[in-house]
């Protein structure tokens, strides 16, 4: 069988949450499944080290500005061509974005449908073309696939999939998310948080990641014990709202807050494994790959106790209310007091992580796409 592939999230040295999912999932899918031939359709010149077996062959089309109207011109009319062209079979997108037009049969990852939820934290252009075409991709698909079992929720709730339509294939971390000795925890708190213990944020800054709350929750921590304690933010300010900006002006603990930008997996991990906690507090979520990554760290987690978090967590992670500002400084306050608590949240972080790998993810995901032919 033919299979084109949008591979359009897979971009060297810049892999993000999405970007990670093809990544792991289509390096497994393809060298365990020689029998069949893949097609990798990118948006931008590729890296070598995505062609990931013999079976898989790369074509570049480029898409010249990452806006709705490009979007629409590339999927609903050069793919179809694309397809027809190469004697496709199935067209497999793990990132959303299908034609409506091509007669192929198609398997779609949809993640999750925040927008649905929080529109105004996208501009108009953006908005309406999610909100249009998302529904009738998820219709038009032969299958879905998605990463929770919240997100299959939602698909069945406000766009009517049926049920045996949707498949569940969980995220995992990297494999090289580890524990590190004492050492290294020193030396990485001496470079990063002035050789102080910290609470750790990863992710992008856009605003359901619930930074405002957490700035808040964490003066209001330092307010009610005076400590040394920092909190550090891990990702890019490629979100960085007015009102974000605003929220972190305004802190009294400002000093003690510590941006690193994005950093390499190894210097992740070793932030992950150095924090007395990660501070996960989102008030909507697919998934949530960071709780994932603190528990194979054998960090605690402190998670917000909405859409998919509680279900991914399990119980393996201090539940807080996403939008009480005192609900998340008591539980770093439980966190930074009690060594007790962030012992046991360790203890069922190591069980709970063993529920989650990319081979699992891969399998289930294949079996998804296999379902379809």
């Amino acid at each position: 069988m033919n299979i084109a592939v949008n591979t359009q999230l897979l971009i060297k040295d810049h892999l993000e949450g999405l970007g990670w999912f093809e990544y792991e999932t289509l390096k497994r899918i393809t060298v365990q499944h020689p029998e069949h031939n893949f097609l990798f359709i990118f948006g931008k010149p590729y890296d070598k080290s995505f062609i990931f077996s013999d079976n898989v062959r790369a074509i570049t089309v480029p898409i010249p500005y990452n806006h709705p109207v490009f979007w629409f011109y590339h999927f609903e009319f050069r793919i179809p061509g694309i397809l027809k062209r190469n004697k496709i079979d199935l067209f497999f997108s793990p990132d959303g974005w299908i034609s409506l037009k091509t007669k192929v049969k198609t398997v779609n990852v949809i993640h999750d449908l925040n927008f649905e939820y929080y529109p105004k934290s996208l501009s108009f252009a953006y908005r309406y073309y999610y909100k249009y075409y998302f529904p009738r991709w998820a219709s038009k698909a032969a299958r879905i696939a998605t990463v929770s079992e919240n997100s299959k929720n939602d698909l069945i709730k406000l766009y009517y999939i049926v049920p045996s339509k949707i498949d569940v294939v969980y995220n995992a971390a990297k494999e090289t998310f580890k524990p590190i000795d004492e050492k290294l925890k020193f030396l990485t708190k001496d470079k990063y948080s002035e050789g102080k213990d910290y609470f750790v944020f990863v992710g992008s800054m856009i605003q359901r990641k619930n930074l405002i709350n957490l700035f808040k929750a964490f003066d209001l921590f330092k307010k009610n014990d005076t400590n040394d304690i920092k909190l550090v933010i891990v990702g890019a300010k490629k979100w960085w709202r007015p009102q974000i900006k605003k929220t972190y002006e305004q802190m009294a603990s400002k000093k003690d807050v510590i941006f690193t930008d994005r950093v390499s997996q190894e210097v992740l991990n070793n932030l992950i494994a150095s924090a007395m906690a990660l501070t996960y507090v989102s008030y909507f979520e697919g998934f949530g790959v960071p709780l994932i990554e603190a528990m194979c760290c054998e960090t605690p987690v402190i998670a917000s106790n909405r859409t998919s978090l509680p279900e991914i967590a399990g119980d393996a992670a201090l539940f807080v209310d996403p939008f009480s500002i005192e609900s998340i400084a008591e539980a770093m306050l439980k966190i930074y007091k009690d060594k007790n608590i962030r012992r046991e949240l360790v203890l069922k972080g190591n069980i709970r992580k063993n529920h989650f790998s990319w081979q699992k993810t891969a399998d289930k995901l294949w079996d998804c796409i296999e379902k379809s032919f």
